[in-house]
C-alpha cells in the first residue's frame, strides 16, 4: 500500500507539472504581441515628415501611415533615416518601409525593392533669396547650387541625369545630408540656390521670409513607398489600409491640413 501511495503521489506531481506547463504555454499563446510597423522617414522633409512643435514626428505621410496602422491594429513607430543611406537601413531591418516623399526610381525596381503604387505627383524647383534677382534657371549660370544627398534631385543633376546639361552650367553643386542644411547654406550665402522638391520649397518659403521659388518646374516624378524585396504582402496590407482611409474620408481629412500638396495627391485627384 505504501509503495502504491508513493506511485500515486508521483503521478499526481507529474500531472500537476504538466498542467502548469500547458497553462503557461496557452498564456503565452494568448498574449501574442501586437505587430509593430516601423516607418522610415526623412525627419526634415515638411510637409510630408518633420518634427512637430510637440516633439513628435508629424506630416502628411506620417499621419497617413499612423492611421493605416490603426486600421490594421498595428502599433506604429517612426524611425528617422539618413536619406543617403535609406535603402541600406531598410535592408538592415531598422525600419519596415521608406515612406517620406520618396521618388519611385527604376533603379529601385531593378534592385528588387517592392514599391507601392504612386500617390503623389512632384516636380523639382529652385529656391532662391527673394532679392537675388534670379528669375530662371538660366540666371544661375556660373552660380553655386545645393542639393540633398540621396534625392532624385541629386540624380537629375548627376553626369548621367536628365538635367546634366543644366548642372553643367552651374559653377558647383554642393551636396548636403538634409534639406535643412541646404537651406542654411542658402541663407548664409554659401550657395545661390537650392534644387529641391516643390512642396518642400513651398513649405520653407511659407514659413521663412526672404525666399522665393523660381517659376520653372524642372523634373517630373512620383512618390511611393518602398519595402524590402519579398515584402509584397506587407505592401499590399498597407495599400489596402490606405484604400480604406480614402473610402471613409479620413485620407481627405488629413490632406486638408496640408493645402500645398492636396492638388497633387493622386488618390484624391
Amino acid at each position: 500500500m505504501k509503495k502504491a501511495l508513493s506511485l500515486i503521489l508521483a503521478l499526481i506531481l507529474v500531472l500537476s507539472l504538466a498542467a502548469c506547463g500547458n497553462k503557461d504555454d496557452s498564456s503565452a499563446a494568448g498574449l501574442e504581441e501586437t505587430p509593430t510597423f516601423i516607418m522610415g522617414i526623412d525627419p526634415e522633409y515638411p510637409p510630408f515628415s518633420y518634427l512637430g512643435d510637440d516633439g513628435s514626428y508629424t506630416g502628411f505621410d506620417v499621419e497617413i501611415c499612423k492611421a493605416a496602422c490603426e486600421k490594421l491594429g498595428w502599433s506604429f513607430e517612426v524611425f528617422g533615416v539618413n536619406w543617403d543611406d535609406k535603402l541600406v537601413q531598410l535592408d538592415a531591418g531598422e525600419c519596415d518601409c521608406i515612406w517620406s516623399g520618396m521618388t519611385i526610381l527604376e533603379s529601385m525596381k531593378e534592385a528588387g525593392y517592392v514599391l507601392s503604387e504612386p500617390y503623389y505627383d512632384n516636380t523639382q524647383v529652385l529656391l532662391v533669396k527673394s532679392d537675388s534677382g534670379f528669375a530662371s534657371s538660366a540666371d544661375l549660370s556660373g552660380k553655386d547650387v545645393a542639393v540633398q544627398l540621396g534625392t532624385s534631385g541629386e540624380a537629375l543633376l548627376s553626369e548621367d541625369g536628365d538635367l546634366a546639361d543644366l548642372a553643367a552650367t552651374f559653377n558647383s553643386i554642393v551636396t548636403c545630408d538634409s534639406f535643412l542644411k541646404c537651406f542654411t547654406e542658402l541663407d548664409g550665402g554659401a550657395v545661390d540656390a537650392v534644387f529641391v522638391d516643390l512642396p518642400v520649397a513651398a513649405a520653407y518659403a511659407a514659413e521663412n521670409e526672404g525666399f522665393s521659388i523660381i517659376n520653372e518646374q524642372l523634373g517630373a516624378e512620383q512618390y511611393g513607398i518602398a519595402f524590402r524585396s519579398g515584402d509584397t504582402e506587407l505592401c499590399a496590407a498597407i495599400e489596402g489600409a490606405v484604400a480604406q482611409l480614402v473610402s471613409d474620408g479620413t485620407y481627405a481629412e488629413i490632406a486638408e491640413k496640408y493645402p500645398d500638396i492636396v492638388n497633387n495627391l493622386l488618390l484624391l485627384n
